[in-house]
């Protein structure tokens, strides 16, 4: 009881037995994504001191090799086509013990889950997830996905089950409903994704803004080609921005709900496009405005805070924060047990005393009136230029309404007058090349929707952003890239 088991597979139905399993034995279950090297699995599995694994032969080879380097794992479970390369192959231990299982009696505040942050802010953290955060989390997912399930509800998204977003905004609550969830190996691709959603008759989903923004370019007017059910569609991990808040709006026929959440505490702001009363009737919810990330989900108690924990009047940016008891007084069920073997790191996730007190998400947003927040950017992601507080994904935003921009990302170059100058990372759509005059042509688009000084007075392209497994643009490491460059530079400045 309590033991961490890994569990490194894609989106198969091993997968999702697997996971349900080690709840159910009362041990803890990691998730860990097929697509780790060797030195990723070796850091996980050494910290979480996992007592066995789970792998196919998508991960059979890595796992192999980093496991000279983990003693405490004692059994690797080998499944499908890694049969034969483990301590014990999953269709034997299934067929070798017919005595029947009886689960093991778990309380609300034992741990259920594992999961390592992807490092955004540094070294990978273990997220220790208790068993109420697997029932906590349903209101929000019902909310996201316009009051799920319906009759004949089926659910599918790219995100991997070994993440939060696609082990709890998708996998787990989908199947405690009862209802059916497809299951894809390929690697993403906008095509692909429109086949999937046509011939599995998909109403529900959750979709990477990057792999929204990528459909759109590459399939503008989809229902042109493609027979859709789809009925609502989550996103969350960037902001959606009102480019592609248009395009779901207008070209799939489904308002998009955007929602914001993190491992450490999930789904806790978002929107909902309609709700049932007691007697089954649909109703239109709260109503989402393009380019917001929705409001705090029913019984959070959300704000924004300036640096020193106070909380910011409307319409000022600051850090994103909910408080570890909800509007009732009562514990937040949403909330994480605390980082794995790393106390320090808990405690400074809040505000003061851990069951008492705001947790910080290091995500900057404005709150207006009505209790909508508008997202700024990661915190670390937000900088200054002449003076000016320059939020990345505002421009990044505009620049995708560009019909020749994918993506972007925007970030500062280091500049000895302005401190500051704002940089943005163009990832060209099909069709277009790079060329000085495109450049001219970006920075007059934004120049013209956006205030003066927020426009990118440099454009570099490049074939594709850094990103994270979960789907994540990894500015940081552009704008490392930058602060190297600046370095490198010869002086101009005389002796």
């Amino acid at each position: 009881r309590g033991d961490r088991v890994a569990i490194v597979m894609p989106q198969r139905f091993e997968t999702a037995a697997a996971n349900i399993a080690v709840y159910q034995l009362g041990a803890v279950a990691m998730p860990l994504s097929m697509l780790f090297g060797p030195e990723a699995l070796e850091y996980r599995l050494q910290h979480s001191e996992a007592a066995v694994a789970i792998v196919d032969e998508s991960g059979i080879a890595n796992l192999r090799a980093a496991r000279a380097a983990c003693p405490g794992l004692k059994h690797v479970v080998a499944v499908g086509a890694a049969a034969g390369q483990g301590d014990v192959d999953w269709a034997d231990a299934l067929g070798g013990d017919a005595t029947p299982f009886e689960p093991a009696s778990t309380g609300a505040d034992d741990a259920a889950v594992l999961i390592y942050t992807s490092g955004t802010t540094g070294p990978p953290k273990g997220a220790l997830i208790p068993h109420r955060a697997l029932i906590g989390n349903l209101a929000g997912f019902v909310c996201s996905q316009n009051w799920f399930p319906q009759a004949g509800d089926v659910f599918w998204s790219p995100a991997d089950w070994a993440w939060t977003g696609g082990l709890m905004d998708a996998l787990l609550p989908t199947l405690y409903f009862g209802r059916e969830i497809v299951a894809y190996q390929g690697r993403f691709a906008p095509e692909r994704a429109f086949e999937l959603m046509e011939r599995h008759a998909v109403t529900n989903t959750f979709l990477f803004p990057t792999a929204l923004k990528a459909m759109m370019k590459s399939v503008p007017h989809p229902r042109e080609h493609y027979t859709l059910k789809l009925r609502a569609i989550m996103s969350a991990g960037e902001a959606v921005g009102d480019a592609v808040f248009a395009w779901c709006r207008d070209e799939l026929g489904v308002t998009v709900n955007e929602m914001f959440g993190q491992t450490e505490i999930n789904y806790i702001v978002g929107n909902c496009g309609v709700y049932a009363d007691g007697d089954a009737r649909l109703h239109s919810a709260w109503p989402a405005r393009p380019g917001s990330m929705g409001r705090a989900y029913p019984g959070h108690r959300i704000a924004v805070l300036d640096d020193a924990g106070v909380e910011c009047p409307r319409g000022t940016p600051g850090d994103v924060a909910v408080h570890r008891l909800d509007r009732h007084g009562h514990p937040d069920p949403v909330f994480f047990l605390g980082y794995w073997r790393n106390e320090d790191a808990t405690r400074a996730k809040f505000t003061g005393d851990p069951a008492d007190a705001w947790c910080r998400t290091g995500d900057t947003a404005v709150m207006d009136g009505d209790g909508y927040l508008w997202y700024q950017g990661r915190s670390d992601d937000v900088f200054k230029a002449a003076g000016y507080r320059i939020g990345p994904s505002e421009i990044e935003n505009c620049l995708v309404k560009h019909a020749a921009v994918a993506n972007a990302a925007v970030v500062p170059k280091p500049d000895r007058e302005r401190g500051a100058l704002v940089k943005a990372y163009v990832v060209l759509a099909p069709g277009f090349d790079a060329s000085p005059a495109l450049v001219d042509e970006l920075q007059q688009h934004v120049r013209g929707k956006l205030a003066p000084y927020e426009y990118p007075k440099e454009i570099e392209f490049i074939a594709a952003l850094p990103m994270t497994t979960t789907g994540k643009v990894q500015r940081k490491l552009l704008r490392l890239q930058e602060e190297e460059r600046a370095r490198a530079a010869p002086s101009t400045l005389g002796p």
